[in-house]
């Protein structure tokens, strides 16, 4: 490594270490105000309150990377730029994709980090923050658990297990439902292919009963549709089911292939699983989008242009990667061409900038 290297990533480092507390800082603050009024009507303690902010931080920090890495890079080039430190460069014959390889080896490095964030850390942060939010401050009963792939919610009055709940749509799909005694021996179950949330009722699909009688053989019945009697809500399985940004790319990737199996659509959870590949990637994007920017102008840089052009990108980012990825949930798209659309547009912008830069 070069003195001249060493030179970059100290101003780099300095710069992306700010960038990413303000950003994260200021998260901090608009989120506050948005659940303080969640906060007061829960009487939440100040030692709730400061969990849930604290446990946020992993998922705040995997998303402000990317823009960290662009703003970061803006900033660093465009006051080489105001200082004619890259003109001295040039002089010397270093050329500007030589001064600007360490902030995109910083980058690669950034985004392998930004994966295992959210492989690791980010999944079980969310789900502490979750808890939180419903069990400790909104005095929600937490009777179920998501293991091996499955709900399992103890219900009032019987265990109930899932293979899919979408909340988005309140529909429960796989469904066994076990009724016990006070002498915990089964009264009666309830398999279901589907159970739909409709005017306030459970409607079960492809329903079939058994009933067990102490002193005699099972009796089973079958339904084309049941309306049953369940006093657990939508909202009382949303606590135990897990989001996909509670999953990390393999248990997520596991999950998919088990629903598969089992003959269920995936479309929405593959979009997802290619979004946790794709979104970390786009740090190397606009690391190189900042290089190209900022070196654009020699003298004219400076800090207020360089953080305007960065959220211009950024916004442009999210709108893009939020709007495919909807799309390819939805179906409309493929789920990998939906996870990829925004780097590969931002991708071949920064690879035509780069490759027209002024050496």
């Amino acid at each position: 490594m070069t003195t001249i290297d060493r030179y970059i990533l100290k101003e780099f480092a300095k710069t992306f270490c700010l960038v990413v507390v303000s950003l994260i800082a200021l998260y901090l603050i608009v989120d506050f105000f948005e659940r303080i009024r969640m906060f007061a009507s829960n009487r939440a303690s100040l030692s709730q309150i400061c969990a849930y902010f604290i446990f946020s931080i992993p998922m705040i920090l995997s998303q402000m990377l990317p823009i960290g890495v662009l703003l970061s890079s803006l900033i660093t080039f465009g006051i080489f730029s105001k200082h004619s430190e890259l003109t001295a460069m040039k002089a010397n014959g270093i050329s500007i994709y030589r001064a600007g390889a360490p902030v995109i080896v910083i980058a690669v490095i950034i985004a392998l980090f930004s994966f295992f964030l959210n492989e690791c850390i980010t999944p079980l942060s969310n789900q502490k923050v979750k808890r939180i939010k419903h069990v400790e401050i909104q005095k929600r009963m937490h009777s179920g658990t998501f293991t091996q792939n499955q709900l399992w919610y103890r219900g009032k009055d019987a265990i109930y297990n899932f293979d899919v709940f979408d909340p988005a749509e309140w529909v429960v799909r796989g469904i066994r439902i076990t009724y016990l005694d006070i002498h915990m021996r089964i009264t009666k179950r309830i398999d279901a292919r589907k159970a739909l949330w409709i005017n306030g009722a459970w409607i079960f699909y492809d329903v079939l009963i058994t009933t067990f009688h102490q002193n005699g053989f099972p009796v089973v019945e079958k339904k084309v549709s049941l309306p049953v009697d369940l006093p657990e809500k939508p909202s009382d399985f949303m606590i135990v089911q897990k989001d996909t940004d509670e999953m990390g790319y393999g248990e997520l990737k596991d999950y998919i292939s088990k629903l598969q199996r089992e003959g269920y659509d995936t479309t929405r959870y593959r979009a997802d699983l290619h979004g946790k590949i794709a979104f970390p990637l786009v740090s190397v994007i606009l690391g190189i989008l900042g290089i190209c920017f900022s070196s654009k102008t020699e003298r004219n840089g400076g800090v207020a242009s360089s953080m305007g052009i960065g959220i211009v990108i950024g916004l442009t980012y999210w709108i893009i990667f939020a709007f495919s990825i909807s799309l390819g949930s939805s179906g409309a798209l493929p789920p990998l061409l939906a996870a990829w659309t925004a780097n590969i547009f931002l991708g071949f912008f920064a690879a035509v900038m780069f490759f027209r830069i002024r050496t």
